[in-house]
Order: structure tokens, then C-alpha cells, then sequence
């Protein structure tokens, strides 16, 4: 069922709500440069009930130097990988690279990963080469996949077809619509769809349908930070505090509970991560 557009949802973000969210998908270090910033932009997303965070960065070298900004925030994980922008420029000796940095505490992804032909970041073939090689080397290590999705629906559901991690993947800042999602799901494979403050727009009616359409147990969410910031907060640099906002949203189209849904989602992005879930995480009551 579509979302009756045109209402408002007002979110409170007080530290007593009993609700817990996980942001997905993050890109801390494109926030705020300063250190101190990022650790400020994490503490208030856990007092803003968002009390798990993956943090996401294009490159190996920022994947380094925001590790270490974030080390000690010890509810913020991280997924490590090289995204089809730095195509022509992946690092040197990028695949151990990435096998050293899964060994470090919190780590729990390879991503982002994919094809972008919207941008056209080198060829064709050689994002394809090396999303195949990304998602070759998350087999062996045994880890899930984040995956980037830009005007590449095709050969993205072709390549996971044959390649995905027995881990999984997660389709985030899902952008396709509901026809796509069926598709994939007819794949019968641990694909999971992740949807950003985007899907607040009065104006993405594919996102609407899509998340009709879709088991509650496939569906993640993420800020995207700081892009797509939910409709609440236009104008406004993307912070994931911001994340429960897309939650609302979400169970307005699904007309559930909000409690009900928060607690799903989180629960599916800690089976997704293999992740426990925290024993102070709430049981919803069903209204």
C-alpha cells in the first residue's frame, strides 16, 4: 500500500524513547574532517537512539584514517572496501589491504562495492572486474556485502546471481523499483534492501511501492550521511540522529507500529552483520 502523502511526521529524538536504530550505511568521515566532530556526530546519534552505526568509506586510505578517528566508539562498525569511484585508482596491493584491515576489531563488511555507470568512473569493464574480485575475496573472508546500485541494475543482479558471498548483500540507498525488487527476490538469495531519507520524498513513489512490496525481514535502513537527508530536515547537513526519522516514515507506508518496525530492522541489520542484539534492545508492544 502507498503512503497517504501529504502528512507530516514530527519524530521525537528524546534519549527516554525505548527504541533502538541502526544506520547501515554512513559516511562519518564526509560529515565533518575534524576528529573530534565525527565523535561528536556518533554520540549524538546513540543519544538519539541510533545505537548502532556503519561507518562506510570509498577508499582505503580514508577507511584507515577514519578507523582510527572512530576506534573508540565502540558502537560504530565499519565496513572496509573500494567503491567503483576510485576504480582507476584501487591502492596498491588493495586486496591485502583489505584482508589486514577485516582482522581489526568491528569490521564487519566489505563495501562499499559495486558499478556506477551514472558517473561513468573509469570503463565498464574494469568496474565490473573489480566488483567481481571484491565480491570473490568476501567469500573467502566470509563476510557480507555492501553494494553501490547507480544506473546498473541489470549487471548488478546478473553478477550477484553467480557471485554473492554466501554472507549476503545489501542493496543500500536502494534506488530501483518494485518490478526490480521482485526480481531480485525471485532470486531466492540473502539479498537485503536498504532505503536512506530519500524514501521520505513526497516525489519517490518507486520507493513507496518497493518497500510495499517487500518481507519486513529483507528491509534495512541507513542515513546515507550527509546525503539524503530525510524531508524533516532539508536544508540540513545529513547526520545519522536523523535516522528515526526515516523509520517513521517507513511504518506509515507499512502502517505498523513504529515500535514494531524500529525493532525488525534492527534486528535484521544485526543478523545481516552477524551482529548479536544488544540484551537491552526492546520488545515491542503490539498495538
Amino acid at each position: 500500500m502507498l503512503p497517504r502523502l501529504g502528512f507530516h511526521i514530527t519524530t521525537s529524538y528524546s534519549t527516554e524513547s525505548q527504541m533502538q536504530y541502526f544506520d547501515t550505511h554512513a559516511h562519518i568521515g564526509l560529515i565533518f574532517d575534524d576528529p573530534i566532530e565525527q565523535l561528536l556526530v556518533c554520540q549524538e546519534a546513540k543519544q538519539a537512539g541510533v545505537s548502532r552505526i556503519i561507518s562506510i568509506c570509498n577508499s582505503l586510505m580514508d577507511f584507515k584514517q577514519v578507523y582510527e578517528n572512530l576506534k573508540t566508539m565502540e558502537h560504530v562498525f565499519h565496513a572496509v572496501g573500494v567503491s567503483p569511484s576510485e576504480v582507476q585508482n584501487p591502492g596498491k596491493d588493495w586486496r591485502h589491504t583489505i584482508e589486514d584491515a577485516v582482522k581489526l576489531p568491528r569490521v564487519v563488511a566489505v563495501g562499499e562495492i559495486g558499478l556506477d555507470y551514472y558517473h561513468k568512473f573509469g570503463d565498464r569493464k574494469s568496474q565490473i572486474e573489480l566488483f567481481i574480485d571484491q565480491l570473490d575475496l568476501a567469500s573467502r573472508l566470509e563476510l557480507p556485502v555492501i553494494v553501490h546500485n547507480r544506473e546498473a541494475g541489470k549487471d548488478v543482479m546478473d553478477i550477484l546471481r553467480d557471485r554473492i558471498p554466501s554472507s549476503g548483500a545489501v542493496l543500500h540507498c536502494y534506488s530501483e523499483d518494485a518490478e526490480y525488487a521482485r526480481r531480485v527476490l525471485a532470486l531466492d538469495l540473502p539479498i537485503y534492501f536498504s532505503f536512506a531519507g530519500n524514501l521520505t520524498y513526497r516525489n519517490a513513489r518507486n520507493l513507496h511501492e518497493t518497500v510495499s512490496v517487500l518481507p519486513l525481514d529483507r528491509i534495512l535502513i541507513e542515513s546515507e550521511a550527509p546525503f539524503m537527508v530525510p524531508a524533516d530536515f532539508r536544508g540540513k547537513r545529513n547526520k545519522p540522529e536523523y535516522l528515526p526519522s526515516t523509520c517513521a516514515f517507513l511504518s506509515e507506508i507499512l502502517e505498523m507500529d513504529p515500535e514494531t518496525v524500529s525493532r525488525a530492522l534492527f534486528e535484521n541489520a544485526c543478523k545481516f552483520f552477524k551482529l548479536p542484539v544488544p540484551a537491552q534492545a526492546p520488545t515491542p508492544t503490539l498495538s
